[in-house]
């Protein structure tokens, strides 16, 4: 919970031995032959999992000394709203592009998933699409509003991602869902299908916007860098990172990094990041388009109360230099204190008591009757 495990009581079994674990996890394949054969051949299987009118399961099975493990992780039956996740509002936006590809990266556990649901939620809503998932499992259930959304599983409804991939675009789908680009075929088709009028969205394990780049570029071979950097520039809409990171008093709050496509960022992407034309540079100065950086939320949240200094610096993509942000408010903010409280009064009006006017350059006495509080030399130093 909130990032971290926590003991589960159960009556009568203090610990699952191995064998338990065993029946548990051939109860959650059952009548999967795909999945049973995956698991005996690679050692690991992802699957899902359904308690009838309950709740549903991304579930991992894997074998570890001799015996199998299974992490289960739940997935809510409602599917949430760009608001209700404490997303950035532009990124309702996403669902008006016509074509392209959107991306949501970040570590595994951080709620890539959660945010594409969301958006599909809301083109269900709002669009009269044509869209195909391609999972691995499906988590989310989508039913059909709007939009009509057909929902296919890897392993179960295809045998790959690049397969169903390159299936999807002889099925006149408007919207392509990729659970996640894992290899050069799967990004090269969805290059593909993004230049042929359809908009692709998908996933990848990258830490920030400047990574995902990298990522894009690098499974290609060197000498077709040019190509792919000049492809993607053209093809790329969004790319939003997120982290999730501890609250102050408990829980945890998404914190996203948004690239938008605009002529600067088609730039630096095309041509390679240098000297003073940085994509974190682009995405500070590009505010008003809905671009914000890690750096910048963080130290928003700081600025509100909403996460603790510590936790949000270990949190940042440069550590001292939002350190340094940081500190230089405060040496602003101790400027002004000092400025307000030696900066005597503009209209004080004049005393009657001739003991209380202060000779002409004179401090006024502190509490103590010396020559100043200490709390007054503290500010003038």
């Amino acid at each position: 919970m909130d990032g971290e495990l926590r003991p589960v009581s159960f009556a009568g079994i203090e610990r699952l031995l191995p064998y338990q674990t065993e029946l548990i996890a051939m109860r959650l394949i059952a009548n999967k032959r795909d999945v049973a054969d995956r698991l005996v051949k690679t050692g690991s299987t992802d699957l899902s999992y359904s308690l009838a009118r309950r709740t549903r399961f991304r579930v991992n099975v894997f074998s570890q000394r001799g015996s199998y493990s299974i992490v289960l992780r739940v997935i809510p039956n409602q599917v949430p709203t760009v608001e209700e996740l404490g997303l950035p509002a532009h990124l309702n936006d996403i669902p008006n592009e016509r074509n392209g590809i959107v991306l949501v990266t970040g570590p595994t556990g951080s709620g890539k998933s959660t945010t594409l649901a969301a958006i599909i939620n809301r083109m269900n809503q709002e669009k009269a699409f044509h869209i195909i998932t391609i999972e691995d499992p499906i988590e989310y259930l989508h039913p059909h509003n709007k939009s009509t959304i057909n929902q296919r599983e890897v392993g179960g409804d295809t045998q790959t991602f690049a397969h169903a991939l390159r299936a999807a675009l002889r099925q006149a789908p408007k919207v392509i869902l990729v659970g996640e680009m894992r290899d050069v075929e799967t990004i090269s088709i969805a290059l593909e299908a993004s230049e042929t009028g359809h908009l692709v969205l998908s996933t990848l394990h990258t830490i920030d916007a400047t990574k995902t780049i990298d990522r894009i570029v690098g499974v290609f071979p060197k000498n077709e860098e040019r190509q792919i950097r000049t492809r993607f520039s053209q093809s790329f809409k969004w790319i939003v990172s997120q982290r999730l990171v501890p609250k102050h008093g408990g829980g945890r709050i998404a914190l996203c990094e948004v690239l938008r496509s605009n002529s600067r960022t088609r730039e630096y992407i095309q041509e390679g990041e240098r000297e003073g034309k940085s994509l974190l540079d682009a995405m500070e100065d590009g505010v008003l388009e809905g671009m914000q950086s890690f750096d910048q939320e963080l130290e928003r949240l700081i600025n509100v109360g909403v996460v603790d200094r510590e936790t949000a610096l270990s949190y940042a993509t440069n550590r001292t230099n939002l350190q340094l942000r940081l500190d230089t408010q405060g040496t602003g903010a101790t400027e002004k204190m000092a400025s307000l409280k030696t900066t005597p009064p503009r209209s004080s009006p004049p005393s009657s008591s001739p003991r209380s006017s202060p000779a002409p350059g004179a401090r006024k006495p502190g509490p103590s009757g010396g020559g100043g509080s200490e709390f007054d030399d503290l500010i003038e130093r």
